[in-house]
């Protein structure tokens, strides 16, 4: 079971400050709930659907990617795409059968792969050629073989819906309280419950930034592991000049949490010097 399957890997080396992470989440969420069986409870669906495809879904949305519609981009990105997936099921047979491709219209030249069966591929890089952008899905497969595209999905899609569901639950909440303040004839104690439902809101918007922050540095050493996985595809050489084009590029104005999760990733001529080696070898 694949919510069995990500528990396992989650308690891996390297993995302490998201577990620490989720463990305040889950204190957090009791707390606001005041009432550890509900608070549990509310947890429990926001991981389970953030795992789920509604999860992958959200991000995508989030994000900005959508299927493939423009002729252009379908004749020149699937058979891209298609090659590089055939390779990456030879070397890998686990990888599930419906993995597809999405675009944005983000001009920044990069892509990403989240959950299990999603890689997005922004604008920006179809200025770069039909090597370079096979050896950049090849990269994002080997994401989704090490199975380390969940965790941002638990972090920004899980805390979306614990917040919904929290906010929810405070409007049912604070509409018995607002009547009985009317009857009551206290207004006051209305106004203080809506300052303190803002304020909880935007505490919890911060702490899925705090944990953003901490996947970007959990990450950090998955990318040379996606990198050698795309060298044993055979497109070692052609993420090398991915890699150089991304050194010619300043991200430092660029926005949103993909864009963030590129700003952490190792020193690009760092992972070009292992995938060189490993290219000397092969």
């Amino acid at each position: 079971m694949y919510i069995v399957d990500f528990m396992q890997r989650l308690f891996k080396k390297g993995n302490t400050g998201i577990i620490i992470y989720l463990l305040l989440n889950t204190l957090i969420v009791i707390t606001l709930f005041q009432d550890p069986i509900i608070g549990l409870i509310v947890y429990g669906i926001s991981l389970v659907l953030a795992l789920s495809p509604f999860g992958e879904w959200i991000l995508r949305v989030q994000q900005g990617c959508k299927p493939l519609a423009r002729k252009e981009h379908i004749d020149r990105l699937q058979p891209l795409f298609d090659e590089v997936y055939s390779k990456a099921k030879k070397l890998d047979p686990d990888l599930p059968d419906d993995i597809k491709l999405f675009i944005s219209k983000d001009p920044t030249p990069n892509a990403f792969a989240t959950g299990r069966k999603t890689i997005c591929i922004n604008k920006g890089m179809l200025e770069f050629s039909d090597e370079q952008i096979k050896a950049t899905f090849a990269h994002e497969f080997g994401h989704l073989s090490n199975k380390d595209t969940d965790l941002i999905l638990i972090v920004s899609v899980g805390n979306l819906i614990m917040t919904a569901l929290f906010i929810f639950y405070r409007i049912i909440f604070t509409f018995f309280g607002s009547m009985f303040s009317v009857i009551n004839h206290s207004l006051g104690s209305v106004l203080i419950t809506f300052l303190i439902d803002i304020i909880l809101v935007g505490m919890m918007w911060l702490w899925t930034k705090f944990g953003t922050v901490l996947v970007m540095h959990t990450s950090r050493s998955k990318e040379y592991e996606a990198d050698h996985f795309a060298h044993q595809l055979g497109y070692g050489a052609g993420l090398i000049e991915v890699l150089d084009r991304f050194n010619e590029i300043d991200l430092g104005d660029t926005k949103g949490l993909w864009a963030n999760l590129a700003s952490s990733h190792p020193d690009p001529d760092q992972r070009i010097g292992k995938l060189q080696n490993l290219e000397d070898v092969a």
